[in-house]
């Protein structure tokens, strides 16, 4: 997907000439070759922050630059970067740089500065991640759905305590939890589902709902080890490793799953899948 690095920094190109006005998510999205699903999340795996913090921190920092050059008026600088009242920039410019709007105005007033970012991809040692292409038919699931920032970051701490809760208060009765689907919402929230097979001849649970994915191309990268840890590591690594590498082929749908089997006697020896929708370039 060599068209794929250079469309992310044709994205960061987007969002650096768009920070004085309105930045549209999905058309950064469209050129970097994926859905906006999938770049916030690539984009979250490999600069550590989220696009919408990344927009943030731009627009404050170019803000500081502004004030000190002691001619511009807080309000101006507030309306120019999308804050909608004084307040409000002063609060997050307070926080972001430490001092206030009107202090930064000063002559040899500190000010935190955030740089664009710039794609490098480097080697850094060899990596082997093991996975297979596979088509599979239409399928679907039915279990439990819950609401999730779209941030890896947060997902990463988030995803395990839902799990811990869902056996805790007895979910495990109706639901398994074969599978861990993440499922677009929009740009601020995904949809996260603790799910197993859904078989038409018994009744869904109460409170459950379905999904159906279509039938498809899946790139199914297979895991062993003790969970969470073992699967976000794999994850982190099909987003900032594989994918940047990956040819004749590119990501596909809004969504991606997570295939659980039973614990093992021992943690390190637990077997789990990550499930990739892909389709030929």
């Amino acid at each position: 997907m060599n068209d794929w690095t250079a469309g992310i920094g044709e994205a960061v190109s987007y969002i650096e000439n768009n920070l004085d006005g309105e930045i549209n998510i999905e058309k950064a999205a469209e050129k970097a070759f994926v859905s906006t699903f999938y770049f916030q999340k690539i984009f979250c795996v490999l600069c550590g922050f989220t696009i919408g913090e990344y927009i943030r921190y731009r627009r404050l920092s170019l803000a500081g630059e502004e004030l000190s050059q002691g001619n511009a008026k807080v309000i101006d600088v507030a309306l120019k970067y999308g804050y909608d009242s004084p307040d409000s920039f002063a609060r997050a410019f307070t926080k972001f740089h430490g001092i206030t709007p009107s202090a930064a105005k000063e002559h040899g007033t500190v000010l935190r500065s955030f740089a664009p970012i710039k794609l490098k991809l480097t080697l850094e040692g060899g990596t082997m991640i093991d996975y297979r292409i596979t088509e599979k038919p239409a399928f679907t699931v039915v279990g439990v759905t819950t609401p999730i920032e779209n941030d890896t970051s947060i997902s990463y701490n988030v995803i395990p305590t839902l799990w811990d809760e869902h056996y805790k208060n007895g979910g495990g009765e109706k639901i398994r939890g074969d599978f861990g689907a993440c499922i677009y919402c929009d740009e601020k929230t995904f949809t996260y589902m603790i799910a197993d097979a859904y078989l038409p001849w018994k009744d869904i649970p109460d409170g459950c709902e379905t999904y159906t994915f279509p039938a498809g191309t899946w790139a199914v990268f297979p895991c062993k080890g003790a969970l969470p840890n073992a699967l976000q590591s794999l994850n982190t690594k099909i987003w900032s490793e594989w994918l940047p590498n990956l040819k004749g082929y590119k990501l596909s749908g809004y969504y991606n799953l997570e295939m659980y089997t039973p614990p093992a006697d021992k943690p390190e020896d637990t077997y789990s899948e990550i499930w990739i929708p892909i389709e030929k370039a």
